[in-house]
């Protein structure tokens, strides 16, 4: 694979560690670029801990492979088609890496391996930042899973990293013809999936909370604090869609059937009707960190995250996530 270019700093100082086997430099040399690729990893496999674990099986075979660098490509993108590759291997092992049918008719279908992204790992590289948001917000990530594999792959490589068909028909070891039609079915099937949404991903977007999200972030924390089961109904959309992952069969499309449901599990009632809770961010999108006190605790404790996709100062889609036994949230386990 090459890029018609000649090698650089990097690419020469990656040589070098391979050719000495020093370790130490090439983990110097690499670091960099594990949040960029981790964050490739969660695009293509929609679940932060796989993401991880790919990322580290990715620098595994990167060392492995490091006497096979000649720098004819870049550093980067050699550590990018080892990463994709490696997550290709990974779904082609996995029958469960796919969406599934919704259980409620009409409903389309849901992601149950999902997991949210902690904002406080994304890159800091600020030309991944001015696109991260609505490439890494969540009904992006589920719309990528309707993909299949390689065809997600092609995407992620030309549409959010902006590579030129070559390149990324080089990575994939495919044609470029092939490059280019499955980049037209992937864009198909991404209208499909994210009607209302933009979809040149490659243009600078925001990524900062917008005064109405801090506003009705708050409004919703308020009203948890306040066993307000009137005031939460007030910030939903009348189709609201709202799931609670992992768990399957969760999923509801009108803000009546969400609230119902949450009342009848005991929601402000006895043992659920102290809570505390923050904002925080996850997937670029607003989030509210749920924490519970139990009678006779003297400590609230990390509960879940809610989710916020806001439309218009309401709530259009509410996902909520177990946030238990999670560190790599970054919350706080203990209030």
């Amino acid at each position: 694979m090459t890029d018609a270019r000649l090698p650089g700093d990097d690419e020469a100082a990656f040589i070098a560690a391979a050719r000495s086997n020093d370790a130490a430099q090439f983990a110097l040399i690499t670091e960099p670029h594990r949040r960029e690729l981790q964050v490739h990893c969660y695009r293509m496999l929609a679940n932060y801990e796989d993401a991880q674990d790919l990322t580290q099986e990715t620098f595994l075979r990167v060392w492995n492979k490091r006497e096979s660098f000649k720098g004819h490509a870049a550093l980067r993108t050699w550590l990018y088609r080892i990463a994709t590759n490696a997550c290709l291997d990974f779904l082609e092992k996995r029958n469960d890496r796919t969406p599934v049918p919704a259980e409620l008719p009409g409903a389309g279908s849901e992601v149950h391996y999902l997991q949210p992204y902690p904002d406080r790992r994304l890159p800091e590289d600020p030309q991944e930042s001015v696109v991260a948001r609505e490439t890494i917000e969540l009904a992006f990530i589920v719309a990528v899973q309707h993909l299949p594999p390689r065809q997600r792959a092609v995407f992620i490589m030309r549409d959010v990293l902006g590579w030129p068909a070559p390149k990324a028909a080089d990575a994939l070891e495919l044609t470029v013809a092939s490059v280019t039609s499955a980049l037209q079915r992937a864009r198909v099937t991404m209208r499909e999936q994210l009607p209302d949404r933009r979809l040149d991903w490659r243009s600078p977007a925001t990524h900062e909370l917008s005064d109405d999200e801090r506003g009705t972030v708050k409004s919703y924390m308020d009203a948890h604090e306040r066993n307000d089961v009137e005031r939460l109904m007030a910030l939903l959309r009348d189709d609201l869609r709202f799931t609670m992952l992992p768990d399957p069969g969760t999923l509801v499309v009108t803000a009546e059937d969400a609230v119902d449901g949450w009342v009848s599990n005991g929601l402000f009632q006895h043992g659920y009707d102290d809570w505390r809770c923050i904002a925080t961010t996850v997937n670029r999108m607003p989030t509210a960190a749920l924490y519970l006190r139990a009678p006779d605790d003297p400590e609230y404790r990390l509960f879940t995250i809610a989710v916020l996709h806001i439309v218009d100062g309401k709530i259009a889609e509410l996902t909520g996530f177990d946030a238990t036994d999670k560190p790599w949230l970054d919350l706080p386990a203990t209030l």
